[in-house]
């Protein structure tokens, strides 16, 4: 696996290394957005008032806070497990000591992502006023990790395809965010911190799934091609629970609720902003070859993913 120039000056770059604790303090407009409306999927229904300022502030706000606490759960417990293995050279792949320094470079990227994450949300609680519901991290880690549970002799591999794919996507949110200057200026500057991160990582993992590719056998190749597409809409597919109980805690009866989250997160509306993101991801995997596997471009058309 070629080295990533990308981190050759990590030490003077990373987050980790480089930037200041972000802090929500006087200069910082507390009453500014909390996240894009447009980012924000409740909030275009008809039943959510477009004048009710304080509703659809406390809306946001809850969306916010939900990204935050996913970002802190994933990036330790799905991408730094998968990528800790390829650091300590536990993953049956020949991998060069740079490629495995690299990826413990990650690790620590992450690990502070994670921390700074919980550390912005607690700081908005407290300065705005608005406490964050529970969010319970774990149905979307069990959905994700239900992928391959058929075979558990690859669990191994099908983590490191989990961090492959996430860590390619490209979001709405790491590249809208930095430049909309109607957020509140922590809320901009953690995800501009972020982004430059993964960036680092998008490179990396990129590359490290064409070395994984060219190690694998063509049994595990059709297997690798069947499981791709899964994990890309597992990835991205949003969590409904979070503006259920936003929308309930709101005042919405619950059958107001469930008809805008119904209506806000249709199966097209979700495929297609799955599609948006996980276009260079699919770009990647066809160039590499992915979907020339007997089985493997079905697998993507099955799920939507590409046009048949």
């Amino acid at each position: 696996m070629p080295e990533i120039k990308a981190f050759h000056n990590w030490y003077e770059r990373a987050g980790v290394r480089s930037d200041p604790r972000r802090l929500v303090d006087i200069e910082d407009d507390i009453h500014k957005a909390f996240f894009p409306e447009h980012l924000v999927p409740q909030l275009s229904h008809p039943l959510v008032d477009p004048d009710d300022h304080q509703l659809r502030r406390y809306l946001s706000a809850q969306h916010l806070y939900q990204w935050l606490r996913f970002t802190m759960h994933f990036e330790v417990g799905v991408v730094c497990r998968a990528t800790q293995r390829i650091a300590d050279g536990s993953t049956g792949l020949s991998l060069t000591d740079a490629t495995r320094m690299d990826a413990y470079k990650i690790v620590v990227d992450e690990g502070y992502h994670s921390l700074y994450s919980l550390d912005v949300q607690q700081q908005l609680e407290f300065r705005s006023g608005i406490k964050g519901l529970d969010y319970d991290f774990g149905p979307f880690i069990a959905g994700l990790d239900a992928v391959g549970e058929d075979m558990p002799q690859h669990r191994q591999l099908v983590q490191l395809l989990q961090v492959v794919v996430f860590e390619t996507l490209i979001t709405s949110i790491l590249s809208d965010i930095p430049n909309d200057e109607s957020l509140i200026d922590i809320v901009r500057t953690t995800v501009r911190d972020h982004a430059i991160d993964e960036g680092r990582h998008h490179a990396f993992f990129a590359n490290f799934f064409k070395h994984l590719w060219g190690q694998l056998d063509p049994s595990l190749r059709k297997l690798v091609a069947g499981y791709l597409p899964s994990l890309i809409v597992r990835s991205l597919q949003p969590a409904t629970s979070p503006a259920h109980a936003a929308l309930a805690a709101s005042g919405f009866s619950e059958a107001q609720a469930r008809e805008i989250v119904s209506d806000c997160y249709s199966r097209e509306t979700v495929l297609t902003g799955i599609r948006r993101s996980a276009a260079k991801t699919i770009q990647l995997f066809e160039q590499i070859g992915v979907l020339d596997i007997p089985g493997g471009r079905e697998a993507f058309l099955a799920e939507g993913l590409i046009a048949g």
